[in-house]
């Protein structure tokens, strides 16, 4: 039913067999202790194995760049392993699957983390109204307001930049197909490009090349581990949630997309402010963007199949990212090219819990009645 959707797709160095794409999706249902993927997160993956390309969950590149608990990382023997897991349950379904790399800066809280440490940021301003979700001493959860951060020093910022180059390696040894930094949704790498949540006056600070420094730092970094045509980057423009007003959010995309171009990245993923708020992308700044960077252009955002078909039939867009009917339709590709109906994600299981909303959606195979069966 969807021509453009469904056909193949070249991103980089990898051979996409469609163009809707698996959005990276925060579930919360790492194995404890050690925030480690299981083989029911393996089992989640592969039942999607029908995307043109899942993007995992956003998975942190060290224990400093945490801020939500029961969220995975890729900074141990064990994560590694635990992604090992996952990716062959996709490879072994036809998938190709990207691991988002994410470090969440100021959004955190002391007890997400064993020493209790604050969290870090460009500059030491609190995210005003962000949360966290958290287990507390008691073993109970909870949703606590992110917590006051300081600001990291000139000195550190290598120091993060290699934590994404050596999550980059354990993703390749991990057996994914290519890396996503999370550069949107308002966390570390925005929280830098952002202009009311950087007031530095170093190198990493005041124009718009130094705050923009760090995501092409960690880029570059990323690219000598995998090559070019293994990294996307995702950016949100216009994005104003976790306290987020960049004074400039058009004139940030479009350098940052010029030079992922001249890098030759294998995609870049926009994240539209479809829950966040923000104005809507207008079609000048989707023609600007396209102009700005050759490579493969994912949009991401409340789409339909219909309007997913559209923006790709129309060249504005390369592919389309799909989250809530990802979480809810497993076969999401398959009900696409059957003009089926959707089953309705349940929002109560989003994050945290066992199967439940979790691996347990039907597919339409399932949902088939069952003709009777012969009695003996």
């Amino acid at each position: 039913m969807y021509p453009h959707l469904l056909s193949p797709l070249k991103a980089g160095a990898v051979a996409l067999p469609n163009r809707v794409l698996m959005a990276p999706l925060t579930r919360s249902r790492a194995g404890q202790p050690g925030d480690v993927p299981t083989a029911r997160n393996a089992e989640y993956y592969a039942q999607r194995a029908g995307a043109g390309l899942i993007v995992s969950e956003a998975t942190q590149v060290s224990r400093q760049g945490q801020g939500y608990a029961l969220t995975p990382g890729i900074y141990s023997d064990a994560q590694e392993a635990g992604w090992k897991q996952v990716t062959d349950a996709v490879h072994a379904r036809g998938g190709r699957i990207a691991a988002q790399l994410w470090h969440v800066g100021r959004i955190s809280h002391p007890l997400v983390r064993p020493d209790g440490a604050a969290p870090v940021a460009p500059s030491a301003i609190v995210a005003k109204g962000a949360s966290c979700f958290v287990i507390q001493p008691d073993g109970t959860p909870a949703n606590l307001p992110a917590a006051p951060p300081r600001a990291l020093d000139t000195g550190e910022i290598p120091g993060v930049v290699a934590e994404f180059a050596q999550a980059a390696r354990r993703a390749d040894r991990a057996g994914f197909d290519m890396v996503e930094i999370h550069a949107a949704n308002g966390y570390l790498l925005q929280q830098f490009l952002a202009t009311n949540s950087n007031t530095r006056s170093d190198r990493y600070g005041g124009a718009l090349e130094n705050r923009a420094r760090i995501t092409l730092d960690v880029v570059d970094a990323v690219i000598t581990e995998l090559g070019a045509g293994r990294v996307g980057v995702r950016i949100s423009p216009h994005f104003t949630g976790h306290d987020i007003a960049d004074r400039e959010p058009e004139d940030s995309a479009l350098y940052l997309a010029r030079a992922f171009g001249q890098r030759g990245i294998a995609y870049l993923h926009i994240a539209e402010p479809d829950w966040a708020g923000g104005p809507k992308l207008g079609d000048g700044f989707r023609r600007a963007l396209r102009e700005a960077f050759a490579g493969t252009l994912v949009f991401c955002g409340g789409y339909t199949a219909e309007r997913a078909e559209a923006l790709v039939a129309s060249g504005a867009a390369d592919a389309v990212a799909f989250g809530r009917p990802f979480i809810a339709n497993p076969d999401l590709v398959q009900r696409f090219r059957a003009g089926a109906g959707l089953n309705t994600p349940d929002r109560s299981t989003f994050y945290g819990g066992d199967a439940r909303g979790y691996t347990d959606y039907p597919t339409l195979e399932q949902a088939q009645p069952q003709p009777p069966q012969p009695q003996p």
